[in-house]
């Protein structure tokens, strides 16, 4: 079979040599447009391709897909993840055959192809996934580093555990929406250090993260734990993630028990799943982890991605700016150990479960991955295009972020994630 990451193949679709959506993507999606209700597609170019329609055309006759077409006619890929890994491989190798230069089996087929590609400014993307469950990790050394320097001892930035353990807590995944949906500024309890005692308003210092989050493939059952060999076979792919933070009421809040309301108010998924076969191409080492990990985190061969990856700031009006530019590769522990340790004392895994990375910060200012560490807690305004500044967001920014990797003259995009910050509601 022809290899779908093979850089010489093109598609008989016109796609532009910026796309995020080349023939070797294929990321995985849920749309629905005014005629068409939720259903499973793909991006390629411009386009997406419906699966349901796709499979009613009867090019998925050949494949073992249990319930088909049923299956790609859902409001989330839970169902279709759940078939399992063989299954995603052989429809993203079969959209790969039918979208090739030279096949001309959905290319020729006029009615075929007029049902069976939309125009992506023509649908409506939703939520790719439904997640029963939602950890969010702290794997960045470099963020680690820079908000131990600014709320601790910059002689002793991280805590003892965290060259030994991939930290993590359990997050809200009720609250998880979306690229294009607006995120409203949260109110919460806020102590200022010079403040007799706590007040009660709108967070004043709102920010996003810039993170990378997978997405889980695989069910397991309560006692068991995944070893680190086999963590990826779990993982179906990756979504751009921002995690909204509103930093005031988290540094009241999280002592001793960690994030609540500082976090729970939204985070933002791109709409697309890039899978993590497309991504192979761009697997690259980590960064050197010392001291060596325990026997169970150890890992031999490179677990890390080469994602470029960026943050804009729009403000109502105005042009947009960009604050950040980091690359995935920076992540100090791999999704496959994020993975392991989840599961290191028997905690079980839900298919669409989602796990973020943490802030992914590089080592220049340029490329650190929130306005705490790029306006430096406040200190040093970041200045956008409009002349104006940032300490942390106002309403009305909109926050876009992307990625996307390079690589033999293919670019695999992740499109964005974007949302516009709205006032609170008052109380």
């Amino acid at each position: 079979m022809p290899n779908p990451n093979n850089p010489a193949l093109h598609s008989w679709i016109d796609i532009a040599p910026t796309s995020d959506f080349p023939i070797q993507n294929l990321p995985f999606g849920i749309f629905e447009t005014p005629e068409r209700g939720p259903r499973v597609g793909v991006a390629i170019g411009d386009y997406v391709l419906d699966l349901y329609a796709v499979s009613q055309f009867g090019f998925f006759e050949d494949l073992d897909i249990p319930t088909q077409p049923k299956v790609f006619r859902r409001r989330s890929l839970n169902q279709f993840i759940a078939l399992g890994r063989p299954v995603w491989r052989a429809v993203r190798q079969r959209v790969s055959e039918l979208l090739r230069h030279d096949n001309g089996e959905l290319r020729d087929h006029e009615e075929a192809m007029r049902t069976c590609l939309v125009r992506q400014r023509e649908v409506e993307m939703l939520r790719p996934v439904k997640p029963g469950n939602y950890t969010d990790f702290y794997s960045s050394i470099e963020h680690a580093t820079n908000v131990g320097i600014m709320f601790r001892d910059p002689a002793n930035a991280l805590l003892p555990n965290w060259r030994h353990i991939p930290i993590g807590y359990h997050g809200r995944a009720s609250s998880i929406v979306v690229s294009g949906t607006d995120i409203r500024r949260p109110n919460g309890q806020r102590k200022a250090p010079d403040a007799a005692a706590p007040s009660f308003g709108p967070s004043q210092q709102l920010d996003f993260e810039l993170e990378v989050a997978f997405v889980g493939g695989k069910s397991t059952e309560l006692g068991h734990s995944i070893p680190l060999q086999h963590a990826e076979e779990h993982i179906f792919g990756l979504v751009l993630f921002n995690d909204w933070s509103a930093r005031d009421i988290q540094s009241w809040e999280y002592v001793p028990l960690g994030p609540f309301l500082g976090k729970s108010f939204g985070s933002s998924v791109s709409p697309w799943v890039v899978t993590l076969d497309a991504l192979e191409p761009f697997r690259t080492a980590g960064p050197v982890q010392e001291p060596e990990p325990l026997l169970y985190l150890r890992q031999p061969d490179a677990h890390n991605f080469d994602l470029n990856l960026e943050v804009t700031i729009q403000p109502t009006g105005g042009p947009e700016t960009t604050v950040c530019r980091s690359n995935f590769r920076y992540m100090y522990w791999s999704m496959a150990q994020q993975l392991t340790h989840q599961t290191s004392n028997g905690c079980n895994l839900q298919v669409g479960d989602l796990y973020a990375s943490g802030t992914i910060s590089g080592h220049t200012p340029d490329s650190f991955g929130s306005m705490l560490e790029l306006a430096w807690k406040g200190t040093k305004p970041l200045p956008l295009a409009d002349g104006s500044e940032r300490k942390f967001l106002l309403d009305g920014d909109t926050v876009t972020m992307r990625g996307f990797a390079e690589k033999d003259g293919v670019r695999i995009g992740f499109g964005e994630v974007r949302g516009t910050v709205l006032p609170a509601v008052a109380l």
